[in-house]
């Protein structure tokens, strides 16, 4: 039992070092710094946002890139008329994930 405390310890102490590793890099980068701004937006989902998405000029707009995420349903426009063709939920799982929960967690304090 000591030994399995041992190393839930030794675990628990490189959490805390990875989690201040990634504080710090989201520090020094200032697209990161300026999307923590946002509330629901915290080191997690800047730097997991950074990773996936870059600079973001992959998408004409934001709804692309909620499309990209499976957050709202892609828009086909043909001769002028927009259609939507329903939610894919082909992107990146762990972004929307970390995003859903963020704006969970915002959602309560921006109400008030």
């Amino acid at each position: 039992m000591e030994d399995m405390q041992s190393q839930w310890v030794q675990l628990d102490q490189r959490i805390v070092a990875l989690d201040d590793e990634m504080w710090l890099n989201a520090k020094e980068d200032d697209a990161a710094r300026r999307l923590t701004t946002i509330p629901g937006i915290g080191v997690l989902n800047a730097t997991a946002s950074i990773a996936a998405i870059g600079s973001g000029a992959a998408f004409a707009r934001g709804r692309d890139l909620a499309a990209w995420l499976g957050l709202v349903p892609r828009q086909m426009t043909t001769g002028g008329r927009p259609r939507l063709v329903g939610i894919t939920k082909r992107g990146n799982k762990y972004l929307r994930k970390l995003l859903i929960h963020g704006a969970r967690a915002a959602l309560p304090a921006l109400s008030s």
